[in-house]
């Protein structure tokens, strides 16, 4: 992924829901300006969610979403419609569509609901304004949120609809920072990377790069080594460095190489907490003392890719956690947009650093769990615990080190 390139997973996913044929598509493209959604007055034309990754003024960069109309009938149609309801655990801000000639129903309604009752923030779009003139003002009242005539054919409404999404994105200081919230301008953080055949050819990973760019956003400095070079790296430095964030993997090797007064965590652990719940991630940890011979973990990835002979989800994790415990423990592994069935078969879920999913996503999946009072980790905080260091890697953050040492009493 270019450097230069807003990541999918901390654009602003802004999807389009309602039934067939209200214009979804149609009202994408003009937003837009670009022929991205395919428009056919045929019912049905759009199946799978769509997904495109665009820059829109004065919104930022943001992940537009095309979904399957909410009428679809047939057991097609339904797989259809719930790929739709899916989409709701990763948006940001709703668009509902309505047809202006056409009155709202009860199936609208019920998916007006469901957006509300998830409080994601709710723009309704009277499309057709061209052909018949909606009431938007009963509508308004009756919904509680901002109703606006559009004509998708004219372009009517599309630039009061684009300012108004645009006031539904949060501040600069309202997002939370991965790592410049623990540091001050000129302190010097220490990136160790290793450098392995897991690593992509000529690029660093998705985490790294996000960590990197915070990073010179918050006016500190970055310094790139490899695990077998900090020593080295540190020793060069005139005054010690903030913070050193390492790769999970090589937590052991970098813990005896920085110096025990320099904070130490790593990218997973950051991630944990921008993006889904450390407090709740680190609760979790205290539950794998507890497990038991039989016992079924669940390692969760929120990507598929091609798997190594010493994959970090599939081979080390399930073989340190068996060395840990000494139980014969059962592992199941899913990967992509959701765990893939019933949950509550499992006494504990590891889940990936959710590089490649936003926010909004991994916060779902962590309530899930907890909604089915199924202890969550993820690989970082697990690395730390299986080597025996998650009390210093936690240092950076008083909560969740205040939560483990309260779990571990």
């Amino acid at each position: 992924m270019e450097m230069n390139k807003t990541p999918r997973s901390v654009r602003l996913h802004i999807a389009f829901f309602g039934k067939s044929n209200v214009g979804k598509s149609s009202l994408i493209n003009a937003i837009t300006g670009q022929d991205i959604a395919i428009v056919s007055p045929v019912k049905g034309t759009t199946t799978d969610p769509v997904y495109k990754s665009m820059e829109i003024l004065p919104i930022g960069p943001c992940e537009l979403i095309d979904t399957a109309g909410l009428d679809d009938i047939g057991a097609l149609g339904q797989l259809r419609v719930q790929k739709t309801l899916e989409v709701l655990h990763k948006t940001d801000v709703a668009v509902f569509v309505m047809d202006a000639a056409v009155m709202p129903d009860e199936k609208d309604e019920e998916i007006i609901g469901l957006i509300k009752n998830k409080k994601i923030p709710l723009i309704i779009v009277v499309n057709k304004s061209d052909v018949a003139v909606p009431d938007t003002s009963g509508l308004s009242a009756k919904y509680d949120t901002t109703v606006l005539p559009v004509s998708a054919v004219t372009k009517r409404g599309v630039k009061e609809l684009i300012g108004s999404l645009s006031v539904l994105v949060p501040s600069e200081e309202d997002k939370f920072k991965i790592v410049g919230d623990l540091v001050s301008a000129g302190d010097v953080v220490v990136l160790v990377t290793p450098i392995d055949k897991a690593a992509p050819k000529g690029r660093l990973i998705l985490p790294q790069q996000q960590v990197i760019r915070d990073i010179l956003e918050s006016d500190a400095v970055g310094l790139i080594t490899k695990e077998h070079e900090l020593r080295h790296t540190l020793s060069m430095l005139k005054t010690k460095p903030k913070l050193v964030i390492t790769d999970s993997q090589v937590f052991l090797k970098v813990a005896a190489d920085t110096p025990r007064d320099v904070m130490l965590t790593s990218f997973s652990i950051l991630f944990a907490r921008f993006k889904g719940d450390l407090n709740e991630l680190v609760r979790g940890t205290a539950s794998i003392k507890q497990l038991k011979d039989g016992d079924k973990v669940l390692v969760a990835e929120a990507c598929t890719h091609h798997q190594q002979s010493d994959d970090i989800g599939r081979v080390k994790i399930p073989r340190w956690l068996r060395q840990l415990t000494g139980k014969e423990l059962a592992f199941e592994f899913a990967s992509g947009s959701s765990y893939g069935g019933d949950i509550t078969q499992y006494s504990l879920i590891i889940h990936c650093g959710a590089c490649m999913i936003n926010k909004k996503e991994m916060q779902f999946r962590i309530e899930t769990a907890k909604e089915k009072n199924i202890p969550i980790v993820n690989y970082g905080i697990l690395i730390a615990y299986v080597q025996g260091i998650l009390d210093r890697v936690l240092e950076p953050f008083p909560l969740a080190k205040m939560i483990w040492e309260g779990e571990k009493a």
